[in-house]
């Protein structure tokens, strides 16, 4: 149903949480609709499902980010609409990244759900919305228009309450962190801050609605993490190193100034899986032994010089 109601990340990080609840990249999954699959994790909005169905997600390889499988929602106005289940909280500090993908001209749709039911949307099935409407070229909008994106009231407004710009047909990280406790939330979208919001309706974060709000929709996501507790981020803030290729294969070029002491790459749940201390400008790093998803390249040079850098593999 059309969603309309009345009333941080800079690419760069290593984990540091309590908990991971959630890590799903889609690969384990099979092409099509998603069904039952992981019922726990991902559901529809009229409840729970026992096989597949039109409101599901949709298992695609047209575009992805790891590996070769993605989430996809299409053409609207439903009947995809897809609930990403965060376990009905009720206090404490979460934070959620995924990655998007919007075809050029295409638009996207999501929000912020409190108390779901059985899998699925909560309050008799009408939902309970903790955001306004989050829309990518509101094509509902007098005033939408491709690579902006904003938080809608309703989403036939002229203009969002809140607006930013993202980047068409590329993907782009966004990232939520939950404060359940102060009933707030602060999205991240492709490295830009925005405003921080209260939940609107109840003070529970009880998922994600990933919705076909129009015939024009079209999205795809991927990398789903979602853990307990806060990322802890560095700025980019200088131009010391550079990686090459990223996406990479097997050997990961580091473009350096200065000689670097000590490198670390860590998986999305902050795991050291290589460290090595070359004492070289512009050392390489074989990632080859790694598995298809997101790095994170944690450089050390001399002179006290340190960055994070995101690859994908």
């Amino acid at each position: 149903m059309k969603k309309i109601y009345f009333f941080i990340f800079a690419f760069a990080f290593i984990v540091s949480a309590q908990s991971q609840i959630i890590d799903d990249d889609f690969e384990s999954y099979d092409l099509g609709q998603i069904g039952a699959a992981n019922p726990d994790v991902w559901s529809v909005w009229s409840g729970t499902p026992t096989g597949p169905s039109t409101e599901d997600l949709t298992i695609s390889d047209v575009e992805t980010l790891s590996g070769d499988r993605s989430g996809f929602v299409g053409a609207g106005p439903g009947p995809q609409d897809v609930m990403l289940l965060l376990g009905n909280l009720t206090s404490g500090q979460y934070t959620l990244v995924f990655n998007m993908f919007i075809p050029t001209g295409k638009t996207g749709y999501f929000n912020i759900q409190g108390l779901t039911e059985n899998g699925g949307a909560g309050d008799g099935g009408m939902g309970v919305f903790n955001s306004n409407n989050i829309v990518f070229n509101n094509t509902d909008s007098a005033n939408g228009t491709p690579g902006l994106a904003g938080f809608y009231p309703n989403t036939d407004d002229p203009d969002p309450t809140v607006s930013w710009a993202y980047p068409e047909n590329e993907w782009f990280e966004i990232s939520i962190f939950f404060d359940v406790s102060t009933i707030q939330y602060t999205m991240t979208v492709d490295g830009t801050d925005i405003e921080t919001q209260f939940f609107n309706s109840d003070a529970i974060l009880g998922g994600i609605d990933f919705f076909g709000i129009n015939e024009n929709n079209e999205f795809y996501i991927d990398d789903v993490l979602f853990i307990e507790g806060a990322l802890n981020t560095e700025d980019f803030t200088t131009n010391d190193f550079s990686v090459y290729p990223n996406p990479v294969q097997d050997i990961l070029n580091i473009k350096t100034t200065t000689s670097v002491d000590a490198i670390q790459v860590y998986d999305v749940l902050g795991k050291l899986v290589i460290q090595k201390n070359p004492n070289v400008v512009s050392p390489t790093i074989d990632m080859s032994g790694l598995k298809s998803g997101v790095y994170f390249v944690r450089i050390n040079a001399s002179e006290g010089i340190s960055e994070t850098i995101k690859v994908v593999k």
